[in-house]
């Protein structure tokens, strides 16, 4: 889908459809100017009650004389008061909603001049952007019948400033790519465990790789390769399954030093997990292909920074396995190696995560990182500290840790910071080994980044608990593309600071 900015009076700009917020109360901008245009047509629908500019509502005025546009979309948004970021998406989202419904290919959004608090037009153009590919995510690949796709091919972004072009273009940018990520993380997990397993996510880099001319270096660790490298607690999640885990690295130099310290990303790529020996109850256990959520986030990102090309070093990593029941699983008491060199005495086999994150981590002190993010669905007590909302954050770096909560503000994928404190650490214990892999049921989601921290004690580090927020359930069930737009604004941000003149010491 194409974002073009076209300076424009909206009332005369020539499209199938235009989309115009409207707020309660007197009509300003762009819906004021439609409203002048067409003899007052927005006024009386309002004044008759056939169109309430309640938040999420949305009318569809299939002919709107005086206007250059062919359809009319009104999108309420609500209480210009009450207007924040939160409920600025869901009117957009319920506008795209209703807009992709039509059987057009070219639609124009009017309405940058919301008053949003701390917030300028080239943020909202981005969020349009990003709401419209989101919305127009589809899942087909394994239906017989997919149903008629999106015609919306363009949606043009209506500026009254002619000078703000550049800087609404870079945010429509941003939004795009960040949108085809999210849809990628999306995929990927929505896809089901017969299909996505190990070996095709190792594919899945393999294919990103080829279609990057160059930009992007894969590397795919087999199960031969990771036991001569001593990763046996990834090794160990995969023992019970017929699939063959994978440790999967791409790496991107865009940095203008190519030897610039990279960022890494480590996700957590468990693409079924039936608990193992510990066996989950059989209700809900089809969402357990979500479990791979961290890896789809990190594939997504990796296609946003494809997308956008920011001039910075990026390596992701992905571990992955399908942790199954079996008469060579991992039992319960087990006591496993880490490529770090610490035992791990297993408590609970569907404590997994944690089991293939901690090589990922000892895998990344090879790359010398500024910084390691590892993003997975761990732990069920995040779940209910934090709901589906707020990403769970620990880290043993405070200033990591304000960036991360920086960039979920600014890309609206927000994060709760929790403490990482010593004594917390006790929980692990073990008699038998040098940590257990569970702490109980207190503090559960702290004491799993308790335990990955013992392998991130060499570079700034900070875990991202997306079992929240990586997936809805019921009605709507599917993989929600969270956190691409944190990690993807954590990212430019970087980049942003290496390319800031750098001030000089006396």
């Amino acid at each position: 889908m194409e974002f073009p900015v076209v300076t424009a009076n909206p009332a005369q700009l020539e499209t199938a459809c235009i989309v115009v917020p409207v707020i309660e109360g007197d009509l300003t901008g762009a819906a004021a100017r439609l409203d002048d245009a067409s003899e007052k047509l927005i006024s009386q629908l309002i004044e008759r009650g056939d169109f309430k500019p309640e938040l999420g509502n949305t009318l569809l005025v299939p002919f709107a004389p005086g206007l250059g546009a062919q359809r009319l979309l009104l999108a309420g948004f609500g209480s210009e008061e009450k207007l924040d970021e939160s409920r600025y998406k869901r009117g957009l989202d319920a506008a795209m909603t209703a807009l992709l419904k039509l059987p057009i290919e070219d639609a124009a959004f009017a309405g940058l001049e919301l008053n949003l608090e701390l917030r300028e037009a080239d943020w909202m153009a981005r969020m349009i952007a990003e709401s419209a590919l989101r919305t127009a995510y589809r899942f087909t690949e394994m239906k017989s019948k997919p149903g008629e796709p999106v015609s919306l091919t363009r949606l043009s972004v209506v500026s009254a400033d002619k000078q703000r072009q550049a800087e609404l273009e870079a945010g429509l940018r941003v939004g795009a790519a960040i949108g085809m990520g999210v849809n990628e993380a999306r995929t990927l997990g929505n896809l089901p465990g017969n299909i996505c397993t190990p070996r095709y996510l190792g594919e899945r880099a393999e294919q990103l790789g080829a279609a990057s001319d160059g930009a992007l270096k894969v590397t795919v660790l087999g199960e031969e390769e990771l036991e001569e490298l001593g990763a046996l607690s990834l090794l160990s999640v995969g023992r019970g399954s017929e699939e063959p885990s994978r440790l999967i690295v791409m790496e991107y130099r865009g940095a203008e030093d190519e030897n610039e310290a990279p960022h890494v990303l480590v996700g957590k790529g468990i693409t079924f997990d039936t608990g193992g020996i510990s066996l989950k109850p059989g209700a809900g256990m089809d969402e357990m292909k979500y479990d791979m959520g961290g890896a789809a986030s990190v594939f997504g990102t990796m296609r946003t920074v494809l997308e956008l090309k920011p001039k910075l070093n990026v390596v992701a990593i992905v571990a992955s396995a399908e942790n199954m029941p079996d008469g060579r699983a991992t039992k319960p008491g087990d006591i496993i190696k880490t490529l770090k060199g610490l035992t791990v005495e297993v408590l609970n086999t569907d404590a997994e995560g944690r089991l293939v994150l901690c090589d990922a981590l000892t895998y990344a002190e090879r790359f010398e990182p500024a910084s390691v993010v590892d993003i997975a669905t761990l732990t069920g007590a995040c779940v209910i500290a934090l709901g589906n909302h707020a990403t769970g954050l620990i880290s043993n770096d405070d200033d990591l840790a304000l960036d991360l909560l920086d960039a979920g503000e600014e890309a609206w994928d927000r994060a709760w910071h929790m403490p990482l404190w010593d004594e917390y650490q006790t929980q692990l214990d073990s008699n038998f080994a040098d940590i257990a892999n569970i702490g109980g049921r207190e503090a559960g989601m702290i004491t799993a980044g308790c335990f990955l921290s013992r392998f991130a004690d060499t570079f700034p580090w900070a875990h991202l608990d997306i079992a929240g927020t990586a997936w809805m359930s019921g009605k709507q069930k599917g993989a929600s593309g969270r956190p691409v737009g944190l990690l993807t604004q954590y990212l430019l941000d970087r980049e942003a600071e290496l390319s800031a003149p750098q001030e000089e010491t006396v």
